[in-house]
């Protein structure tokens, strides 16, 4: 075995498979984490329930309007639906007890027996909270389309543009929408893991992820600060929709995924200088 070998084989990856492996058990295991993951998977039911009962749609936004004309679009009002509170409230559970949580029960310690371990540990955490934030943004999806498709069948989606396309060009783009969104969600993720170097109580940790969340969806409807929206972390979440337009306007999407990548950047690295020089005492 040569120099660099050996060296290759004595450097820990950023990433372990094996901890985040250990990191993903642990947050699908916990009762509160599946039962939040019911309460998402719950919205889509409600909805293709409640619309099938009332004998159509009635009116209302966009994709409310077309569920009963495809049952894809189940999905796309349960996403819209879920952006403003469930979503965010899932992750930020999630995020705010990744670090926060270990430091809450004593474990934080040995888990940080050398400065590389935080580094490591910190890409474990937020690699988990992102494959938890795609698996809660598909448990809604799915559901969303099983239930619509069983309710008011599939066939081709007439998009927003008033063009139609295929069944299964509209189901590419619902799965396109849900990958934008479970990464845009993600962003704000990083916010809880960061928020969760700061404090031991995860509660306040999450707290503090829903309120972030919450104030720049206030803030995104001001117009006196119309300079700032294009920056808030929540301003380009809606325009998933853009992805069902004929054809489809990508500048909202392009920018919506350049900000949750500027967000997840800072915040992890932001989490990363306060770990690194955090005296760890539990």
């Amino acid at each position: 075995m040569s120099a660099a070998d050996a060296l290759a084989v004595r450097r820990p990856r950023m990433v372990s498979s094996r901890f985040l492996r250990s990191e993903l058990r642990l947050i699908f295991r916990r009762r509160r984490n599946l039962a939040g993951l019911l309460v998402l998977a719950g919205v889509p039911v409600l909805i293709s329930v409640s619309v099938k009962l009332s004998g159509g749609s009635g009116g209302g936004p966009d994709f409310f309007s077309s569920i009963t004309d495809n049952g894809l679009f189940v999905a796309l009002a349960s996403l819209t639906l879920e952006l403003g509170l469930f979503l965010p409230l899932a992750v930020a559970v999630i995020s705010g007890d990744s670090v926060a949580g270990e430091a809450n029960i004593g474990t934080l310690r040995y888990l940080l027996t050398v400065p590389v371990q935080r580094s490591r540990m910190l890409a474990v955490k937020y690699a988990a909270i992102v494959i938890f934030s795609l698996v809660a943004t598909f448990t809604v999806t799915g559901t969303g389309l099983v239930m619509g498709l069983a309710l008011f069948g599939g066939g081709p989606m007439t998009l927003l543009s008033g063009t139609q396309t295929s069944f299964a060009d509209g189901l590419l783009r619902v799965v396109a929408a849900s990958i934008y969104l479970g990464l845009c969600i993600a962003s704000l993720g990083a916010v809880g893991l960061f928020v969760s170097t700061l404090t031991e109580q995860p509660v306040a940790a999450m707290i503090a992820v829903v309120i972030f969340s919450t104030a720049s969806f206030i803030l995104d409807t001001i117009p006196q600060v119309a300079w700032l929206h294009p920056f808030l972390i929540t301003h380009n979440w809606f325009t998933f929709g853009d992805l069902f337009r004929d054809p489809v306007a990508w500048h909202g999407v392009v920018h919506g995924t350049y900000v949750a990548a500027a967000y997840a950047l800072v915040f992890w690295l932001a989490g990363w200088a306060r770990l690194m020089a955090k005296d760890i005492t539990s």
